[in-house]
């Protein structure tokens, strides 16, 4: 049996003192979260306007919700596991995939400006998954 050892210093990053990528989780989280909450109050007013359904609004509104409180909570730790941030960069990775998939795949049927729309949050979200990648890289191990 191979034994492994655990190191904290290797592992983890120090959140406080990596600015970019705390700015990064926490910036993301507040604009997940704040998106999230308008897609759940608001669903019928603005999948009229992009021309996407309620049924596909309020369960991405309710998972950016969680998401994006999880982010800033992250954010506040001192120190933070590297799988997670990875974790977070994935899953912006994939984001960036499904809106491209919802604007184009002919599954859903977004007007223009719903399109508009889908490819800016894109374009956001891409930002993000940069930035934190640049900051988890900038960590001190």
């Amino acid at each position: 049996m191979a034994t492994g050892t655990f190191s904290p210093a290797t592992s983890a990053v120090r959140i406080r003192e990596t600015p970019l990528l705390r700015w990064a989780l926490e910036i993301d989280g507040a604009v997940s979260a704040l998106n999230g909450l308008a897609y759940v109050v608001a669903a019928g007013a603005i999948g009229d306007r992009l021309g996407l359904s309620t049924a596909l609004l309020v369960p991405i509104g309710a998972f950016l919700v969680v998401y994006g409180a999880a982010l800033v909570v992250m954010s506040m730790r001192p120190r933070l596991g590297r799988g997670a941030v990875r974790a977070v960069i994935v899953l912006n990775a994939l984001w960036v995939v499904d809106s491209l998939v919802v604007a184009f795949s002919g599954w859903f049927d977004p007007q223009g400006i719903g399109i508009a729309w889908i490819l800016a949050q894109a374009v956001v979200v891409a930002g993000f998954a940069t930035a934190q990648a640049l900051g988890l890289r900038r960590a001190a191990p």
